[in-house]
């Protein structure tokens, strides 16, 4: 006696709330992605006007660190547009060929806006490599006006960001940009101070290392996690055996195998399973059984996509 529960939690009253923000981590609200929206076109807008000013004043200074920052910042700008267009794709309700939506566009942007980072940074690197073998002088004073100015519109952006970043990966990916922006202003004023209180040249190459090494870093993790999504891994913050520890204690659940759990993004996630229910409900009670284990899903786990096959009785692995 097999009874299949295959309506995601909320659906399971009868209509589809889209994009409704779930209690405790569902896709996001119609709002919210109109704030992401917003704090990202500002974000564009910000690092626009920046990437102008930084590669001006590293021409006019003959600075490394200046020029690398605004070329990471061309990349962000770049950057940026990608995730403002993966937010619009995000916002668009299933189709009969995207059942789930077009959630995933927020993951594709995620992960190219990692890799356009290592394209940047392995350029950045090499550069600074020459110009430690070959010192260029540097006018301190104005890279110090000029990364000022940098670190200045990156914290209004990061912040921005950060604000209505949730667990999206797109938005993430977009404040990990604005973070590394804010160190790397951070490290091209430190190399201006060394360059003009020490004559220090080699700190602005060094400066670009360290911005580079930053950049590195932050990215290893983005792409980790976008490939675990795209991979249909099991949630950082999901256990499957704590999930089946869950529904074995419900008192009308004698066993669970076939247990999957994976994520949509890292805002979503979708599970299946086969739930063995104690002796023989009938159909009206194996229904109430599963609307409450979907219950438990979503309030306990965030799961709010799941799929039960309600047996009576172990099914046949063979």
């Amino acid at each position: 006696m097999i009874w299949r529960m295959a309506a995601s939690h909320h659906l399971a009253h009868g209509h589809a709330h889209g994009h409704a923000q779930m209690p405790d981590g569902g896709a996001p609200t119609a709002e919210l992605g109109a704030r992401r929206r917003r704090a990202l076109w500002w974000s564009v807008g910000l690092n626009g006007a920046l990437f102008v000013l930084e590669i001006a004043g590293g021409l006019a200074f003959h600075s490394l660190a200046l020029l690398a920052d605004g070329a990471h910042l061309l990349t962000d700008v770049v950057g940026l547009g990608l995730a403002l267009f993966a937010e619009r794709l995000a916002a668009r309700p299933a189709t009969d060929r995207h059942t789930y939506g077009w959630q995933r566009a927020e993951v594709l942007a995620g992960l190219a806006n990692g890799v356009i980072l290592i394209v940047a940074s392995c350029a950045i690197a090499w550069e600074a490599i020459s110009r430690l073998a070959h010192p260029v002088d540097v006018a301190g004073l104005g890279v110090i006006v000029v990364a000022s100015a940098g670190l200045a519109a990156n914290l209004i952006s990061a912040a921005l960001l950060r604000r209505v970043m949730g667990r999206s990966m797109n938005v993430r990916a977009a404040w990990l940009h604005m973070v590394a922006d804010a160190l790397g202003s951070v490290a091209a004023i430190l190399s201006g101070v060394a360059v003009l209180v020490w004559q220090a040249h080699w700190a602005d190459p060094v400066a670009s290392l360290v911005v580079t090494g930053l950049l590195l870093a932050a990215t290893w993790g983005l792409l980790r996690d976008a490939v675990q999504v795209l991979l249909e891994g099991v949630p950082s913050d999901l256990t499957p055996a704590a999930i089946t520890e869950a529904l074995r204690a419900d008192p009308a659940v004698a066993d669970v195998h076939h247990l999957h759990v994976w994520a949509l993004t890292q805002e979503s996630s979708a599970l299946s399973a086969h739930v063995v229910l104690r002796g023989t409900p009938s159909l009206s009670e194996a229904q109430v059984d599963g609307a409450r284990l979907k219950h438990l899903l979503a309030d306990r786990f965030g799961v709010h996509h799941s799929t039960l096959e309600l047996e009576g009785q172990a099914c046949d692995d063979g």
